[in-house]
């Protein structure tokens, strides 16, 4: 996918961070927007940008993890706009912790939102898009997912996080095997951010009601003060990455990474694998991250 303009974009999570981003640049390409965010202020924020620049843009309330509310999403853009030609399965929740500390509603939590929205928007806006593609013989279209590094590595203490973003990247690889499968011409990728300052260290902001927390473990108060760290320290912006997102769909690329050298990482994981040696430290080139992590945390007691 090529040309932009004219085309209409749908964006989950496009109230902050990459999601927003992605609608900035979608607008200044002269795209039709279709945002879709959970938080109602941010929601207005964006919308009103767009509409003091005569953008045509449609704005919903949705939560992704919701099948009702993802498909009241493709039915409102299909009535106002009538095709979808890119599709980015965006929005996201972070939450960490030792793995067995998580409770079932942190599970039911961040595998809603990372998870299940990226099925629900997969599996409603697909077909939607083949359609368009054989009603018009010269549609092209591409479905962008927000996966993870933490989809391609598991760092300790963030295991639901870890489980739900190799989850992504597992289905966008099927997802783009399944379009080249039967010649589609629809593109597919996943996008697999490192620490970028976004609002993903707050998603508890907008957790749901229904699954509240419970109060949180030495090892889960860690994993918020780590993330909040590095994500606020990152160098690259939300901007840059959403460009590199552009360039990849440009260029049909399917993998599209924010950090090159966490590959050095990523490679070793191969290694291990490839070598049955069990899982290497992670922390092995930043013993002082290791150090702070376990100070952190309360020792085993053996008694």
């Amino acid at each position: 996918m090529k040309d932009f303009f004219g085309k209409v974009a749908v964006i989950t999570g496009a109230g902050s961070g990459f999601g927003r981003e992605f609608a900035r640049i979608g607008a200044a390409l002269g795209m039709h927007l279709v945002l879709a965010d959970v938080q109602q202020d941010a929601l207005d924020a964006i919308r009103a940008e767009f509409e003091a620049q005569d953008i045509n843009v449609l704005a919903l309330k949705v939560d992704v993890s919701k099948a009702e509310e993802v498909q009241a999403l493709a039915d409102a853009t299909m009535q106002r706009f009538g095709a979808v030609h890119l599709v980015f399965n965006n929005a996201g929740v972070g939450s960490g912790g030792l793995i067995w500390e998580n409770s079932l509603a942190d599970w039911q939590w961040v595998l809603g939102v990372n998870l299940w929205g990226v099925i629900h928007g997969m599996r409603i806006f697909m077909p939607l898009m083949l359609a368009c593609a054989k009603a018009d013989p010269e549609y092209r279209g591409h479905m962008v997912n927000t996966a993870s590094m933490a989809g391609l590595l598991n760092p300790p203490n963030m295991g639901v996080y870890n489980v739900s973003k190799h989850a992504v990247v597992s289905l966008s690889e099927t997802l783009y095997q399944d379009l080249q499968l039967i010649d589609a011409p629809i593109g597919a990728s996943v996008l697999c951010p490192y620490f970028v300052p976004t609002g993903i260290s707050q998603s508890q902001r907008n957790r749901p009601a229904d699954m509240p927390g419970n109060a949180p473990t030495a090892s889960q108060k860690a994993a918020q003060i780590g993330v909040a760290k590095a994500v606020s320290s990152g160098k690259l912006t939300a901007t840059q990455i959403a460009e590199t997102t552009f360039n990849a769909i440009r260029n049909q690329q399917f993998y599209i990474l924010s950090h090159p050298h966490m590959m050095d990482d990523v490679e070793r994981r191969y290694r291990d694998i490839s070598t049955q040696r069990n899982p290497s430290d992670p922390f092995a080139g930043q013993p002082e991250l290791k150090g702070m992590l376990r100070a952190a945390l309360p020792k085993f007691d053996k008694q």
